[in-house]
């Protein structure tokens, strides 16, 4: 994971996406239905704002899904709010599920909290995260399969891949897989 700024909410989304939401959460108070979704047509300023990285694994998502980061099953009224809005990938996104605020938020992370081992490619936590954040920390590694889950494994070594094999910089991999290329400029600099 990495620190990720919010990104600004659009114009147009109070009148496209909140207003029209909140009207309809009015309408229906069954709180098993989920929301209408009025967020998605927001998807690419999102991912825009996020670099088109998922929030969580940090790497490149090219379709992607609107997270929020606080469920709409637990907290009804931020279903068009887009201050709970992260980019993630889908799967990531179904794994995190309704814990809500039991993972870290990339928004609060610091960059400085992860790094990817190499040759491994799994994320670990540093000794920059706080005492107090490590628990959550642990879980967030955990729950979303962050560490060593066979799927991001997979991906992480897909993008190390073209960065060894020449198709791709070490800069167009930290734009991709910053933390990858982090990774490859400490391991560089202890040679």
């Amino acid at each position: 994971m990495l620190k990720f700024n919010p990104p600004a909410e659009p114009p147009d989304f109070d009148a496209k996406a909140r207003q029209l939401g909140n009207n309809w959460l009015v309408k229906n108070k069954d709180s098993k239905k989920r929301p209408k979704d009025y967020w998605s047509k927001f998807k690419i300023d999102l991912a825009d704002g996020f670099g088109s990285l998922c929030g969580y694994s940090a790497m490149f998502e090219p379709v992607g899904t609107v997270d929020h980061y606080l469920s709409c099953q637990n907290h009804r009224h931020l279903a068009y709010e887009w201050s709970n809005y992260r980019f993630a990938s889908a799967w990531i996104n179904s794994s995190k599920g309704t814990v809500d605020d039991q993972v870290l938020d990339p928004f609060l992370v610091e960059d400085d909290w992860f790094e990817i081992l190499l040759p491994s490619l799994q994320l670990v936590l540093t000794d920059a995260i706080p005492p107090q954040e490590r628990p959550k920390a642990e879980f967030t590694l955990q729950r979303l399969h962050l560490r060593d889950h066979e799927l991001v494994i997979r991906l992480r070594q897909q993008w190390y891949q073209l960065y060894l094999d020449g198709e791709i910089t070490l800069t167009g991999l930290e734009s991709k897989a910053p933390l990858i290329a982090r990774a490859i400029k400490k391991q560089q600099s202890t040679l």
